[in-house]
């Protein structure tokens, strides 16, 4: 959803992905750098109840859920709530490229690259292709 406004300097996220020990990972690696996680799920219908409930700024979702994709879970997120769905997954960039191009997301963040800097850089990136800053203009 277009118009999501980001609490400054400390974005709200929620987790989703099938592996207990990613979650746990990323959860205190987030909340060392400064990113409050407000709640870790494993599931899609998890993640629609916890966004709901929770209303984060920003939700991690794993394009591979088990059984589940992460790709559908974005598009039912993103029509759902206004926060950010980043993409997240062992599997490099490339191999995903035309999957995360035809999704919702803002963006894509590789598991062993996870870091409160790369998700922040994902929502400014984002931030500034929806609302770009106009130049001034010469006279």
């Amino acid at each position: 959803m277009e118009g999501m406004v980001l609490q400054p300097g400390r974005p709200r996220c929620l987790i989703v992905d099938d592996s207990p020990c990613f979650l746990d990972t990323a959860r205190r690696l987030l909340e060392q750098q400064g990113i409050p996680v407000v709640g870790t799920v494993s599931n899609s219908a998890d993640a629609m109840r916890t966004a709901a409930e929770l209303q984060p700024d920003i939700i991690l979702v794993d394009v591979e859920l088990g059984a589940e994709s992460g790709f559908d879970l974005a598009r039912r997120l993103d029509e759902s709530f206004a926060a950010a769905v980043i993409l997240i997954s062992t599997h490099a960039e490339q191999d995903l490229a035309d999957l995360i191009a035809g999704s919702p997301a803002v963006g894509f963040v590789s598991k062993t690259e996870l870091s409160s800097d790369a998700v922040r850089n994902l929502l400014r990136a984002d931030r500034d292709r929806v609302a770009p800053v106009s130049e001034p203009r010469e006279r």
